[in-house]
Parts: C-alpha cells; structure tokens; sequence
C-alpha cells in the first residue's frame, strides 16, 4: 500500500478501529461470534451495492434509485418463486429485472445527458409508487421451502451470502484497477472531456456502471430476500443513503475519478456497526442517525479540503487508480 494513496481509505479505518476499540472496553460481549456473523449478514446486501455505487460515483455520477430499485427485485424474486420457478433461474431473472432498471438509467443519463440525481429521484419515486400500486401493499407470503437459504440451511446459506459480497467486492476492485474498463472509469470520472479525446467513450462507460448497479441490486434482493420466510413489499427504504454514505465515508471523491473498494468496504463497515454498538453500549439507538450524519459531513469536508490541498500543490494528488 503505497503512502498516500490509501489516505481518505485510512481516515475510514482509524474511525472504524477507534469506535472498536471503545466498544471493546465498554462492552466487550459485542465481539460474541454470533453477534459478529449477524453483523457481516445484514450488511452484505449492503456492500454488494455500495460496490456497484462506487463504480457510479467515480464516473461522476450518482443513484438514488437502488431502494427502490430493491424493492421491485424482492418482490419479483419472491413472486418468481412462489410461481414454481427454479431458483436457479429466479436468481438469473432477478439480475435481469435490476439491470433493464439500471440501463434506463443509464440510458437516460448517459446518451441522453439528464442530471442523473434527477433522473435517479424521479426513478425511486416511480418504482416504488409502482410496485405499491401492484401489490396494494401487500407482502409475498407462502414461498416454496427451497427459496429460504436457498434450501441450504441457515447456516451454510449465511456463508454463501458473505461469501458472494466478500468475492463480488475483491473482483471489481481487482478490474477497475487492472482492465480497461475499470481504468475509463476513472479516466471519465476525472475529466469525461479528456477522456474522450483518448478514445474513450463517456456515454458508453456511464450507460455500463448504471447498468451494473442495477444487476447488482438484483443480486443484492435476492440474497436478502431469502433470509425470510415473507417478503416485505415496503423493503430498501432509505438503502440508497447507507450506501452512498458508505462509500463517501470510505473515500471516494463524490466529484468522481478518485476512490477504491477498500474504502467502500470500511465505510459499510463502519456505518453498519454504529446502531448495534450503541445498542451494546446502552445508548439509545435513535442516535445512529445523527452520529452517521455527522461522520459523513467529516467525510466530506475532509474530501474537499484534501481536494483543495492537492489543487494548491501542498500534498501530492491520491489517486487510487494510480
């Protein structure tokens, strides 16, 4: 890990081994195993996305349409299901329904040029009115005792889910820094203009990272869905803020072209533990929100003032693509 480099990633780190650290002392019961497992379980539905995020805030962009985005594939993962479906095949119909979703987005900012924060808003406003508009509200019950765990049992499906975020999340970092996709990416997010006079297609690269997040958010639905026997039609509320706020707070430059999965690993990490620490160390858990607040608004203006150092010359650029 070269110096420098890894120093938005690092501040993350520190923040996340601190708040350990204290809750070690005042509570040490926290690092119980099963207490440990359900915490990585929760969260890596949450991760699969916040990678697909990274990818969208790097080339500048951003979604604030996933919860919805995630509503729509658990409940068509449910229903797929429950209509004798393998699951095999629901899984594969699941990713498709999240990408089509994510390549309008895609279609909408990336060759038609719309605000994708617009773009996005208008998107998590429409499915989710959809969706409740077509189950009158209503959750999807009675599914085939194959679809929980993926008939695996609890304890090998709990691994199984970890395990694909774990894998998902050390190969995209892997090709965004080795293959030339993951380097337009970057190219794009740093200037899209320069990019183009390179050979690289902005239009094309921004319709691609929309068009992985929602295949990423199916993919995110259904591995949560199957942790239970109902699934709620009301699911993904306020998803699409955990995971930008995880990977803002694990360094990625919301102006676009600087960031790593590292990073976005330690912000789900940290901002996923905050409400179960508080409840470990008998603060009230109506606090997690205002402390994840204010950890994002540190996040930030440390982002902008490290921006500004580098503009001025005082530390040397961190590029995480370097």
């Amino acid at each position: 890990m070269k110096p420098g480099r890894y120093k938005r990633e690092l501040s993350a780190l520190a923040a996340y081994v601190a708040l350990l650290i204290v809750v070690g002392i005042l509570a040490p019961s926290f690092f119980d195993g099963a207490n440990l497992r359900d915490l990585a379980l929760n969260n890596a539905p949450t991760l699969i996305i916040a990678t697909g995020m990274t990818m969208v805030i790097l080339v500048g962009e951003i979604d604030i349409s996933v919860g919805s985005q995630f509503a729509v594939c658990s409940v068509a993962a449910g229903i797929l299901a429950k209509s004798g479906i393998p699951i095999p095949l629901v899984l594969l119909c699941v990713i498709a329904i999240g990408a089509a979703m994510g390549m309008l987005n895609g279609v909408l900012v990336g060759w038609l040029r719309l605000p994708s924060i617009i773009v996005t808003l208008a998107m998590l406003v429409a499915w989710r009115d959809a969706l409740r508009w077509i189950t009158a509200g209503a959750w999807v019950q009675d599914l085939p005792g194959n679809f929980q765990w993926f008939g695996l049992g609890q304890q090998w499906g709990q691994w199984l889910i970890v395990g694909v975020a774990l894998v998902l999340l050390v190969c995209f970092s892997w090709i965004i820094h080795n293959l030339a996709m993951g380097r337009s990416i970057y190219a794009v997010g740093s200037d899209s203009e320069a990019a183009r006079l390179a050979g690289i297609e902005p239009k094309r690269v921004v319709f691609f990272v929309f068009t992985l997040m929602g295949a990423l958010v199916g993919l995110a639905a259904l591995l949560n869905a199957v942790r239970f026997s109902v699934v709620p039609s009301n699911s993904g509320m306020g998803l699409e803020m955990k995971a930008i706020a995880a990977v803002v707070v694990g360094g990625t430059a919301i102006s676009g072209g600087r960031g790593h999965l590292f990073g976005t690993l330690i912000g789900v990490a940290l901002l996923g533990t905050i409400g179960t620490a508080l409840t470990f160390l008998g603060i009230n858990p109506f606090w997690e929100k205002a402390i994840q607040g204010a950890i994002i608004l540190v996040a930030l203006v440390s982002d902008v003032a490290l921006g500004r150092l580098e503009h001025h010359g005082r530390i040397n650029p961190i590029r995480s693509n370097a």
